[in-house]
């Protein structure tokens, strides 16, 4: 429906809606079944009872007069063998008592609910709606479609009761809308399946279906000339409403077992429980027993909620907010429900026989209904004051981690608000996201999108760091401020666009860590530029670099010469004593002996020397390579273990030599820590080959830990692993629990440039 249909649309609802409501109101519906009998018309059946015995009607009374006129000129009778409605009868008793009365609307409070107020407040309803869709939302297909279905089922309804009155133009338009509502929901459906790229699981020619109400249209006047086919013509409308109806419940059924979504759950939900009363007590009874277990006014009350259901999803045009509030609904209601019911019993052993039911009962409602409304209250107090949400998907802070880590892998300016922009678009569900940048010194608005925007500098200067603020139709985010510019996240959806509290607060978090990330950006890219100017100078001196290398060589002179001093050296000066003991002894008779010994300890000592070496540079893995580097590492661990190690190390072939040296020491570290820590029996370590790199994987069934613990602690060197690992972009997993061992995995790729780092724990 374009736009230049709108219109003549309204026309036609505004005056087959007004007709429709004044047919309605020109009489009570009071349904009385009559029969013939030796030339009288005797009521035989009272669909109002309570009325009519308050009016003093009785079945085998005989009519006589309907609105002034002998009932025997009442039409409707050639047909149907009842009185629909009326504003005057004249009944006459058995004993010949003639009775007049008077029928208003408020005498059956019943039909002045269903048949009345119900449907005209529907009407006005569904008119107002139909102006804010049209004014409001954006001309879209769906929109329109939306706008064509709740005026086809507001006219529907409200022509269901004249129709039962038998009025002519009331069964024409309650039989053609009946049928064109469900065409343009079949019709919407096609659409938003489109909308939601999710494919459609029928024809895609739906133009022919509108043939359906055309062809009740036809029936329906046909009908009117022939009353006596109304049945027939009124059945044949019924099956094919209930084809459609079968038709759409299947595409919906198929499709949500098939695809499994929120939104066609929802969806299902919101068109399937409104047409179950319908079709179970109306359509089915109708045409398989010819009667009905409820009335068509009553049970298309039902139909009502399908409409606005729509209207709900469509205005945000992002479903899953109904499923957030039905969650959150469901979950309050069933701790209520639980607290009430033990308050309930509670109150019955207490007060039970000083209290009614209904006092008990309204006390128990009560308690439900203020505690569903005091978690509401306490959510939005905890928000307000603590920042603290239930949430009822509960992987909010999952998204934020992730968010965070794909962010923080940025090294430049605008890849990282053009990062940012792009995670928020995604996990808020957004379309229109982008970065706005005020330039203190030009007073000009900046966006890294060519979007162009209107907001007033004083506004930019209000916001504080990690405010949220919503301006007309987007919401502006404070991001970032220095002293040439002020950075805000601006947030937009097709003109409408309403963030939820959880959302929110997720994107509270996310802005403190992106200002933090934008300082450490800029810290990075002055570096880079420094560098590159050095270069460019042809200037290699860098002076905090060159003291940066000079204090780090000197931490690590210092920590050998503390190790050496606390080790070999005081061996050595052990020895130098012992030597000067025989060098200035008297007793020479066993010297031999003593010489032999300290001839032990200096070879011993240079054992050590050596082993110091050799750890801070392997020498076979410059001659031998490291397959033999290892291959004596282990054999050095297997004399000194007592557990039995199993091991498997693979040929690589690694175009990188300083992985070689990483390898070895990664070995050498986590055989350490067996040897002095694990107490196990068996230790199980491997190296394997992979594309592109290599994986080492240790096991062992010791004593295990606490993986926070060891990787907090700095004995056992697992951050040191960690460090090596990540400087050659690789992952570190741990595994580890009390008396169940430990299992590390390490996996390496040559030539990364990312800097993936991971530390599992089990």
């Amino acid at each position: 429906m374009r736009s230049k249909f709108f219109w003549p649309a309204i026309v036609l609802y505004l005056v087959l809606g007004l007709y429709l409501n004044f047919v309605n109101y020109s009489a009570p519906y009071i349904e009385i079944g009559v029969e013939e009998k030796d030339g009288k018309w005797l009521v035989s059946q009272l669909y109002y009872k309570d009325w009519a015995k308050g009016q003093n009607i009785s079945i085998g009374d005989a009519v006589l007069n309907v609105d002034d006129g002998p009932i025997a000129e009442l039409n409707q009778l050639k047909y149907k063998s009842k009185i629909l409605s009326a504003n005057d009868l004249t009944i006459m008793k058995p004993d010949g008592e003639i009775i007049n009365i008077h029928i208003k609307h408020l005498d059956i409070p019943q039909q002045f609910f269903y048949v009345l107020i119900v449907p005209a407040c529907y009407y006005l309803l569904t008119l107002f709606v139909a102006f804010y869709l049209y004014f409001k939302q954006r001309n879209t297909r769906l929109t329109d479609l939306l706008i064509l279905f709740i005026l086809a089922v507001s006219l529907a309804y409200v022509s269901s009761g004249v129709s039962g009155r038998l009025d002519g133009i009331g069964i024409i338009v309650n039989r053609t809308t009946m049928l064109l509502c469900l065409v343009i929901l079949l019709h919407f459906l096609r659409n938003y399946f489109a909308f939601m790229k999710t494919k459609w699981m029928f024809t895609n020619n739906i133009r022919f279906f509108y043939l359906m109400p055309l062809i009740g249209f036809i029936l329906a006047c046909i009908g009117t000339v022939f009353p006596a086919s109304n049945d027939i013509l009124s059945n044949i409308v019924l099956f094919m409403f209930l084809i459609l109806l079968i038709i759409i419940l299947g595409i919906l059924l198929i499709s949500y077992f098939k695809y499994s979504s929120p939104q066609l759950k929802i969806l299902l939900s919101s068109i399937m429980i409104p047409f179950l009363p319908f079709l179970f007590l109306y359509v089915l009874p109708k045409i398989l027993f010819h009667t009905y277990i409820l009335s068509s006014e009553i049970s298309s009350l039902f139909l009502l909620l399908i409409p606005f259901s729509f209207i709900f999803t469509q205005l945000a045009e992002r479903l899953f907010d109904i499923e957030y509030h039905i969650t959150r609904l469901r979950y309050y209601v069933i701790f209520s429900l639980l607290f009430t019911l033990w308050f309930t019993v509670g109150l019955y052993f207490i007060a039970g026989q000083h209290l009614r039911i209904t006092v008990m009962s309204g006390v128990s409602f009560f308690t439900f209904s203020s505690l569903v409304i005091l978690f509401y209250v306490k959510e939005k107090v905890d928000y307000r004051k603590r920042k603290i949400l239930f949430s009822t998907k509960g992987d909010y802070i999952h998204q934020l981690y992730t968010a965070v880590d794909k962010i923080g892998k940025t090294i430049k300016m605008d890849e990282l608000l053009e990062k940012f922009a792009y995670e928020v678009s995604v996990h808020l569900e957004l379309e229109d996201v982008f970065v706005l940048t005020y330039n203190y010194d030009t007073n000009e608005f900046l966006t890294n999108s060519g979007e162009r925007i209107l907001i007033h500098p004083d506004t930019m200067d209000d916001i504080r760091l990690g405010e949220i603020r919503k301006i007309d139709k987007i919401y502006l985010a404070f991001l970032h401020q220095d002293v040439h510019y002020k950075r805000a996240l601006v947030l937009g959806h097709n003109n409408t666009i309403h963030l939820k509290d959880e959302e929110l607060l997720w994107l509270e978090l996310l802005l403190l860590y992106v200002n933090n990330f934008i300082e450490n950006t800029k810290m990075v890219e002055e570096l880079l530029e420094e560098l590159k100017h050095m270069k460019q100078a042809d200037d290699g001196q860098l002076p905090w670099l060159n003291k940066l290398l000079w204090l780090r060589f000197e931490e690590e002179k210092y920590q050998l010469a503390q190790e050496l001093h606390d080790t070999n050296l005081q061996e050595q000066l052990h020895i130098a004593r012992e030597v000067d003991v025989l060098v200035n002894a008297k007793d020479t008779t066993d010297i031999q002996e003593k010489l032999a010994k300290i001839h032990k300890q200096m070879v011993d000592s240079l054992h050590e020397l050596r082993s110091y070496c050799e750890n801070l540079k392997p020498p076979l893995l410059d001659t031998l390579g490291l397959n033999a580097a290892l291959e004596k590492l282990i054999r050095k661990v297997q004399e000194r273990a007592n557990f039995v190690l199993i091991y498997s190390i693979d040929r690589l072939y690694l175009e990188d030599e300083r992985m070689n040296l990483m390898i070895y020491r990664l070995f050498q570290e986590v055989l350490n820590n067996a040897l002095k820590h694990s107490y196990a029996t068996a230790v199980e370590i491997h190296l394997k080959e992979m594309n592109d790199g290599f994986e080492i994987i240790y096991s062992d069934d010791g004593v295990g830990c606490h993986v926070e613990d060891i990787i907090v602690a700095e004995s056992m060197g697992i951050r040191g692993m960690q460090e090596r690992v990540k400087a050659f972009n690789g992952h570190f997993y741990i595994d580890s629990q009390l008396n169940q061992g430990m299992s590390i995995r390490i996996a390496v790729k040559e030539g990364s440039e990312t800097h993936d780092y991971h530390a599992h724990s089990g």
